[in-house]
């Protein structure tokens, strides 16, 4: 049965009898249920394990070396399930504290399965947008790597907290303004644009781009950008035609 198929009060129930069984096998390092949830089929599942990680936390930070074993443990698995799972509930406790959990986020940058990789992204994503104190940091170190897909996933975990927050990530993604890679450097122009739409954001972002030593970056912006406020038309503060007028009328 998927986690949706059951009513909202029975879902109100399971969620809090996954959160009193993970909160038991932490203690007790038995990690049967936790195991089973971290690789259940149904992504809500799994979502409602890692959030009840997160919530064990939270309320009662005493235990994370508990914690930490217990990931440590489940992330060892075979199962890419799993290992996401993990880096989800470390995004959680990111939220909070990184350091402890940095490790986990350098294991899972390389993870030969894409999912947990992504996981890596949804969790800089959240935790930069709480945390960006420890986040921003480690995303600058992580985003000149030679390694290409560490770059990339950088990138991509400042867009959150960029969104509201330009002027936190703008030199950091400044970075990659010489980006020879395909796949980084449309990553790039994606998150350049994803910040560009919020009340307050446009201006600062396009005089900043326009500003960069390589111009080849802000025409590839502007295009993403006009697109971006097509697609978000109703979230965004101006409406496409707006910046298409914008773009006309600056000298860029």
């Amino acid at each position: 049965m998927k986690f949706y198929d059951l009513t909202k009060e029975e879902r109100k129930q399971r969620t809090i009898e996954i959160q009193d069984s993970i909160r038991d096998e932490i203690t007790s390092k038995d990690l049967n249920d936790m195991t089973l949830l971290f690789d259940h089929k149904d992504t809500y599942f799994r979502r409602a394990a890692y959030l009840a990680v997160g919530r064990i936390y939270r309320e009662k930070p005493t235990i994370l070396d508990d914690i930490l074993q217990c990931l440590n443990q489940l992330f060892q698995n075979k199962s890419e399930r799993i290992r996401q799972t993990v880096i989800n509930s470390c995004g959680e406790i990111a939220m909070n504290d990184f350091e402890c959990v940095q490790a986990f986020f350098d294991k899972g940058m390389v993870d030969h399965h894409h999912s947990v990789r992504n996981a890596v992204v949804g969790s800089l994503k959240k935790a930069g947008e709480k945390n960006p104190d420890e986040i921003l940091p480690y995303c600058k170190v992580s985003i000149v790597s030679s390694n290409v897909e560490i770059r990339r996933l950088a990138c991509h975990g400042l867009e959150l907290r960029g969104r509201e927050h330009p002027e936190d990530i703008i030199d950091i993604l400044k970075l990659l303004q010489y980006e020879e890679n395909k796949r980084v450097k449309d990553m790039l122009i994606h998150v350049l644009g994803q910040i560009s739409y919020k009340k307050g954001c446009l201006f600062y972002v396009s005089k900043q781009v326009e500003t960069w030593d390589n111009k080849e970056i802000y025409p590839l912006y502007k295009e993403e950008t006009i697109e971006v406020h097509g697609r978000y038309e109703r979230f965004s503060e101006f409406t496409q035609a707006e910046v298409i007028s914008y773009f006309e009328t600056s000298k860029g």
